[in-house]
């Protein structure tokens, strides 16, 4: 009050006048004004990041105050890059600007927090049972003290509790979870280990050492493209954003640049002020459509259309009108181009007076009398016409030469049989000896008639006959056979008249033929002489610079069913125009901060692999589709989606029926594993005088031991815990969340479909049909955050984690070379700890808890059969076998998974956590199919970290901190220790006959440590785990050292394929390239109209792409960036959709078919194309969501309307580059297909009264 009476008394106290008059002096306190000054004042500058997979990987100043974070601005001293490119700086963008924001805010976790039932339940149970894991068994036992925690999820109700006790809670259930149903019932999901790889190792090496599954993120997210694994037999390696700079031609294609990789956006402005002409490829006008000198716009879910129709252009232009030399040289060397296929006669009993050909797999030199003089590996060596003699060979590198010899595995043009140099024919026009019609599958037909008529069909047949050049050649078995290469098979698919007449190929770009610009159109919409005009200057760019033309994609194209498609038809582009390898080429593909540079020193600290392998991993697709029980709703038939020239009869089954039989074959992991606990199954094979292999293969056989995978509804066969960390999957990724919320959560949802029982609908072949779906399965859900999300506010504990700028960690990026620090500026406020420190608390609190319960045990883990292993060959020519039906017999780690014994220390589980184990001294390290010595690393770490003076790891280089854990992933990683990387290029050498010491040796000396990278980050050196080079020379490219090294790619053939021919992907017509239009989905006629509101209600695709106020759900809830933004969750309709359901600007709309229901706000935009809605992914549901008008719950997310659906061939394995590895290839979560009813609101629910209070008793 007395600054008010100051106030009023003004004039009474002036002391005096100065500056004639017009200054006063007086004796005002003027201390108000220390808060303004002290604003920005601040006591340390501290280096950090954001580990939020948004690639950027930005060096961040965190200021410090009093102990307390205060604000953060972009720090600008990276390492240069060269004098011919723009330098790495400015990174950083509005979002993680604001990240401060979260650390004292209200949002943030700064207690353990408890399900009030829950500890209720336990703390009554503690004194029945002192035995912490009997009181766990007391409870989850008891199914009415099970239900009552189980259904209170997501309504509220926490309580704090301290650390002890919710350790010791985690910890009996994972205690009583091992012992009663098996540790492969343990779970734990986080994605992208690039973005804080300490903090993921902190939970993936304990659940790793106790024996639980890690679930992979990459496939379940959809950015896994499946196309680069079956092309390149790689993950997602990809160019620097450097590197953007060094192209001539850029195509963006589905990758809005500016608002997903706004650090990196200045490379492409910048490029296109040196001269780079640049094409962007969008369906609606993004951010990144400014950037375009030429903007095409395809129908969403068509752009494997318009990627035919540019290749296309391409071949006849370049590879058939005339033979640019540089391509047709490319092609010989670095592809299958020349590789020959079998062709087999066709069996549909076509009325043509010729014969028709269906295409086979590749020719083997097994094939061939006396395997062509190849005793190793016939079976897996592919076959080439050598140009000089006509003479059949088998040139080096393709994956036989991989395995079981040294020296031969390169693309060298060599003659694997004698050595001598070859030219291999990549046609067969100018030597055939006929020509024969083949036949190509097509499916944009009137029988793949779109269920809401949104996709166009035209009129071809399902069959289109196309004529081809071949060689009769004389087999080992005495038959002949008719052969012809890949090249001539691919000139066909794209409907390129190649000289040979026949029906099916254009003449000109106008017919209607597919694959022609003429023909797209129909299809996408997109003008055919704007297809022609990029195509030309694409390729002719190309040409001119040796390869320096790039397509920069996004995930717009990747998540589609028929995803494949979209990505190998770009692909294809690049491989005809010799783009992949070159500086300034190739494929840019940015999703998710995939590249965790320093992998190899990361997994023996992330999965236990110092202690014991191997490791249980699990693809999270096929995990959540299985236990959130979406198959039970599946509605699509295979049979709809294979191609019309496969046998039908094949293809019977639900889709989890394959997934099921793809593990049982050793394709794909199992969690849990088998129908019983793995530890009790080793106990009854020692009664029986077994193995415990030897035993699970008599019990599998005798059908008395069964896959869970079989019979996922029983209750011996559910997930039981479920730790997710670094995540918000419920509010996120979780595709199918009203089926989480239902069946795995057990609570409420807004799930309004019926499963194929009520439908009366066909239900699975192998999988067992249980009439009363399982409600509940996870018995524990345990979530670690710095901020209440979604995914907390519906689990049973949560504990509050450090923020980015309260730990220390690394960070990499697949968008610039350097290793990035996250570092400790303040200690976590409140009571939040760091992830290694809450895990490492729950690894002693476990080791205790195992008093009584659990000691040294022997358990049985399944492994599938994985890439860049010999198990990799273990399915010869892709025919599928199956043990069960006695089509082979049951071997494990060939026709079924490896079964490996493992022993389990679980009471040593804290003394291993903080160790590194000795596994590295006996067996090295390595990664991707080589090996090294780790002695020397070993013992710099035990001079760094120290050894343990005592206990069970005695003697062991201590891994106690975060940075101890640091430092383990930097000694042991030839990306971040020179002497290192050197071992690692002497490796690979071994196999390819060629020195690539090269080209570390001049880093050989340099070891970086954690203290160097928070200094400044530092550049990594070259290694073999990736294929580009770190060098002074070159930016970072994928690629570059297979074209530039001769190392193979990691395929069949050891070339960049073109042509895939295992027998699924035969059957679904991905052999070749397609255009297969998006599937039928089924979710919107059973409700459409059904629940009226009384407004018009219209249907749309749905599509989610990355936002512009967030980073996936990070930010969504940053006051800062909702203050930005409408201020919670939108929808983006167009214009003309707006007025036909009368939706003004910033109405509420409900979107919502039988998956379950969204309520937000319209965004009525011109950028929208009619028939397209899209919502942000990801808008959190806790933030300005009121109730849904149909589910009478609240509006849902974004994932609220929709579920994963799941194709076969991405379930291939046992099969060179189509083998299982964690989150390299599996199973993908896609969700764009998805269609859903919209209309405009009629009441908004708040759903705040007093009937909709009832939370936790």
């Amino acid at each position: 009050m007395s600054q008010f009476l100051d106030r009023l008394q003004f004039f009474k106290r002036k002391q005096g006048e100065f500056a004639d008059g017009h200054g006063t002096t007086t004796n005002e306190d003027r201390q108000w004004e220390d808060g303004y000054r002290k604003r920005w004042q601040h006591d340390k500058i501290v280096r950090s990041t954001h580990g939020v997979n948004c690639t950027g990987s930005c060096s961040w100043k965190v200021y410090v105050k009093d102990g307390l974070i205060t604000w953060e601005t972009q720090q600008t001293d990276y390492p240069r890059t060269r004098p011919d490119l723009p330098n790495h700086e400015p990174r950083g963008c509005p979002r993680g600007a604001s990240y401060s924001w979260y650390v004292y805010s209200a949002n943030r976790l700064k207690y353990p927090k408890v399900r009030k039932s829950l500890i209720k339940l336990y703390r009554a149970a503690k004194l029945q049972h002192p035995d912490p894991v009997d009181a766990w068994a007391s409870i989850v036992s008891d199914p009415v003290k099970s239900k009552s925690y189980k259904e209170s999820r997501g309504m509220g109700g926490f309580v704090r509790a301290d650390w002890t006790e919710v350790n010791e809670i985690i910890a009996a259930a994972n205690v009583y979870t091992a012992k009663e149903f098996g540790p492969d019932r343990i779970m734990g999901f986080s994605p992208i280990p690039a973005m804080s790889m300490v903090s993921y190792a902190a939970g993936s090496r304990y659940l790793s050492l106790i024996g639980g599954h890690c679930l992979s993120f990459y496939d379940w997210y959809c950015d896994l493209p499946p196309a680069s694994p079956q092309v390149w037999g790689e993950q997602t390696d990809v160019p620097e954003s450097a590197d953007w700079y060094n192209s001539n031609y850029i195509i963006v294609w589905g990758s809005n640049v500016p608002q997903t990789r706004t650090p990196d956006a200045h490379f492409l402005t910048e490029a296109r002020y040196k001269g780079t002409k640049a094409c962007v490829i969008t369906s609606d006008y993004s951010e990144a459509s400014k950037f375009a000198d030429d903007w095409l716009a395809p129908k969403q879910g068509t752009d494997a259309a318009l990627a035919m129709a540019f290749g296309h252009v391409i071949i006849k232009e370049f590879h058939v009108d005339k033979q640019t030399e540089y391509f047709t040289e490319y092609l010989r060397e670095k592809s299958d181009m020349p590789n020959l296929v079998i062709l087999d006669e066709s069996k549909d009993g076509t009325s043509s007076e010729t014969k028709s050909y269906v295409q086979g797999r590749f020719l083997r030199a097994a094939d061939l009398a006396d395997n062509l003089g190849e005793d190793n590996n016939p079976e897996w060596k592919t076959i080439g016409v050598n140009d000089a003699n006509d003479e059949l060979v088998s040139p080096n590198g393709s994956i036989g030469y991989r395995w079981g010899e040294k020296g031969k595995w390169n693309t060298l043009q060599l003659d694997g049989k004698t050595g001598k140099d070859i030219k291999l024919k990549i046609s067969l026009k100018e030597s055939h000896d006929e020509i024969v019609s083949v036949g190509f599958p097509y499916f944009a037909t009137a029988q793949n008639e779109h269920e809401h008529k949104y996709y166009d069909h035209t009129e071809h047949d399902e069959v289109l006959q196309r004529n081809i050049p071949v060689k009769r050649i004389k087999l080992a078995n005495g038959e002949e056979a008719l052969v012809t290469t890949v090249f001539d098979l691919t000139v066909a698919n794209y409907g390129v008249d190649n000289g040979y007449g026949g029906e099916n190929v254009a003449k000109s770009y106008e017919d209607d033929v597919p694959y022609t610009p003429a023909w797209q159109q129909r299809v996408t919409g997109v003008d055919p002489k704007l297809v022609v005009k990029v195509a030309r200057e694409f390729a002719s760019t190309a040409e001119k610079t040796r390869g320096r033309s790039m397509v920069i994609v996004g995930a717009a194209l990747n998540h589609w069913y028929h995803m494949d498609m979209n990505y190998r038809g770009l692909i294809n582009m690049l491989m005809l125009c010799g783009c992949v390898g070159q500086s300034g080429g190739g494929w840019a593909h940015y999703v998710g901060q995939e590249k965790l540079r320093p992998q190899t020193g990361w997994q023996p600290l992330a999965f236990g692999l110092d202690w014991q392998k191997p490791p249980r991993h699990m693809n999270g697709t096929s995990f959540f589709y299985n236990h959130a029980n979406q198959w039970r709703y599946e509605k699509l038939s295979m049979q709809e989606v294979i191609s019309p020239l496969a046998n039908k009869e094949k293809w019977t089954g639900s889709i989890i029926d394959f997934n099921s039989r793809a593990e049982r074959m050793g394709w794909l992991p199992s969690a849990p594993q088998f129908g019983m606990n793995p530890l009790k199954l080793c106990k009854d094979a020692d009664k029986a005088g077994m193995s415990a292999k030897d035993y699970a293969v008599q019990q599998l056989k005798s059908g008395d031991l069964q896959f869970a995978c079989e019979d996922p509804d029983s209750p011996q066969n559910y997930p039981r815990n479920l730790f997710i960390w670094r995540s918000n999957l419920l509010g996120s990724s979780g595709k199918g969340h009203e089926y989480m919320l239902r069946h795995l959560l057990g609570t409420k949802h807004g799930l309004m479909g019926k499963d194929l029982g009520e439908s009366n609908e066909t239900k699975p072949e192998d999988v067992k049909w249980n009439d009363a779906p399982a409600e509940g399965k996870l018995d524990l859900l345990v979530t670690l955050d710095f901020r209440m999300s979604t995914t907390c506010l519906y689990s049973d504990i949560v504990l509050p984690t450090a923020t980015w700028y309260e730990k220390d960690d690394m960070n990499t990026s697949d968008m610039h070379p350097f290793i990035h620090p996250l570092s400790k500026a303040a200690d976590p406020a409140w009571e939040a700890r760091s992830d290694w420190d809450i895990f490492k608390g729950i690894a002693k609190q476990f080791s205790k808890a195992c008093d009584g319960h659990l000691g040294v045990e022997k358990d049985l883990v399944t492994l599938p059969t994985l890439h860049d292993t010999p198990a990799e060959l273990a399915m010869p020519y892709g025919e599928v076998k199956a043990w069960w039906k006695g089509e082979c017999e049951l071997i494990p780690g060939r026709t079924a998974p490896h079964l490996i014994e493992v022993e389990r220390h679980f009471p040593d589980t804290y003394e291993r956590f903080t160790s590194l184990g000795p596994l590295l001294d006996s067996g090295g390290n390595g990664g991707k199919g080589i090996n090294w010595n780790t002695d020397d690393e070993i013992a710099l770490l035990g001079e760094l970290n120290y050894k343990k003076l005592d206990g069970p790891a005695k003697g062991r280089p201590n891994i106690d901190s975060a940075i101890d854990a640091a430092e383990v992933i930097l000694a042991l990683a030839p990306e971040t220790n020179g002497a290192v990387a050197v071992k690692a290029w002497e490796a690979l050498g071994e196999f390819t006959g060629i020195d690539h010491t090269h080209l570390a040796k001049p880093k050989q000396e340099e070891k970086i440590r954690f203290r160097d990278i928070q200094a400044q980050p530092r550049k990594i050196i070259s290694s073999p785990t990736w294929s580009g080079l770190e060098d002074e020379h070159v930016s970072y490219n994928a690629g570059y050292t297979n074209v530039h090294e001769d190392i193979p790619w990691r395929t069949l053939t050891g070339r960049q394929q073109f042509y895939m021919d295992h027998e699924w992907m035969r059957d679904f017509g991905e052999n070749h390239v397609s255009y297969k239009p998006p599937i039928n989905t089924k979710t919107v006629q059973p409700i459409m109209n059904a629940k009226s509101n009384g407004n018009k209600e219209i249907v749309l695709n749905w599509i989610t792409p990355h936002q512009k106020w967030g980073i996936h759900s990070t930010y969504s809830d940053n006051l800062l960036m909702l203050t930005l933004s409408r201020g919670g969750p939108i929808i983006w309709i167009s214009e003309i959709d707006a007025e036909k359901a009368g939706i003004e600007d910033n109405d509420w709309v409900e979107a919502f078919n039988v998956n379950g229901a969204v309520a937000a706000r319209a965004v009525v935009s011109q950028r929208v194309p009619e028939g397209m809605s899209m919502m942000y992914h990801a808008q959190e549901r806790i933030v300005n969501v009121p109730g849904a008008e149909t589910t009478q719950t609240r509006g849902g997310i974004h994932n609220s309307v929709t579920r994963a659906v799941m194709k076969p061939t991405h379930m291939i394995g046992g099969y060179a580059q189509q083998s299982y590895g964690f989150n390299y290839y599996g199973t993908v979560g896609c969700n764009r297909d998805e269609f859903v009813v919209l209309r405009k609101m009629s009441k908004i629910d708040w759903l705040d009264g007093e009937e909709n209070s009832k939370g936790e008793k």
